[in-house]
């Protein structure tokens, strides 16, 4: 499924469960795999790993586990913006200096961005006890955005091409794009704390190759392999068993503040308020 985001891989195996084209499925948060188990797409598989996942990272019933860690981050041009003018936090991305400088993938097609808008909108409700306090808030961040992508890609190259220089997205994606593919790209992880996304994997119901799924499933998430992802991918293991000296030294002195996030009020919620979000916010924030 190479060039889907995680909502488009969602839709696809619920669209296909009558007749099921993947066998497994990894990548995507944990809202998205805790919804595609209620709703019976998923198989039942313990891997050899179990133990060494926290409880939060998985399906209570063994459905889907966490396989990296992903913190969300604000990049930015480094070419435009220096390290000390980038945005701090996230209400900085309110300030009139970005106005029109902001590009952001579209939400309703990315499990990041959703995840991150309601977790914001979460955040402000907590603040003010209204979650239209929420909305006001994104609201605000539309005046400043020049304009929605379409799909990773394009979010990148506009950045790097310097049509906007701000943006929300995850960590491991903007070191992708920086020390692989040479983008001039900076970023910031939020000071006053910034949603830890759990990415999952699951063997798909109904796969007609469950025997090869569960080899796969296990090769890609051994030790080895998330040492060599974590090495290579900037990737985070959810897995609390492998050698701290095996990681990379950055991600042995990373320091993350996590957001709190009502995990289970956002999976209940992340369908409606990106509704609404498309529905009364988009393209509205210019027009207060």
């Amino acid at each position: 499924m190479a060039g889907y985001g995680s909502q488009d891989a969602y839709d696809r195996i619920r669209t296909e469960r009558a007749n099921p084209q993947a066998d497994l499925w990894w990548g995507a948060p944990l809202t998205t795999f805790a919804r595609a188990e209620a709703e019976s797409l998923l198989e039942h598989y313990i891997p050899s790993w179990d133990n060494a996942v926290p409880a939060e990272m998985k399906s209570a019933h063994g459905f889907w586990y966490g396989t990296f860690s992903t913190p969300e981050v604000i990049m930015y041009n480094n070419r435009l913006v220096s390290e000390a003018e980038a945005p701090k936090d996230w209400d900085d991305l309110l300030d009139a200096r970005w106005k029109d400088k902001i590009i952001i993938r579209y939400p309703l097609a990315s499990g990041t961005m959703r995840i991150i808008f309601s977790a914001l909108i979460q955040r402000e409700a907590q603040r003010t006890g209204s979650i239209d306090a929420g909305f006001a808030w994104l609201r605000r961040l539309d005046a400043n955005t020049k304009t929605y992508a379409a799909e990773p890609t394009q979010l990148y190259l506009k950045i790097a091409r310097e049509e906007g220089v701000v943006t929300l997205w995850n960590l491991p994606d903007v070191l992708i794009q920086k020390h692989i593919n040479g983008y001039p790209f900076g970023y910031v992880i939020p000071k006053s704390g910034t949603p830890l996304i759990t990415d999952c994997i699951a063997i798909v119901r109904g796969t007609k190759n469950r025997r090869l799924a569960e080899q796969f499933y296990e090769f890609v998430t051994s030790e080895d392999a998330m040492v060599k992802q974590a090495t290579e991918f900037f990737r985070i293991p959810t897995r609390r068993d492998i050698p701290h000296e095996r990681l990379p030294e950055w991600m042995r002195s990373l320091t993350i503040t996590p957001m709190q996030v009502n995990w289970e009020e956002l999976e209940a919620n992340e369908k409606l308020w990106m509704k609404r979000w498309d529905e009364e916010v988009k393209g509205r924030g210019k027009q207060r």
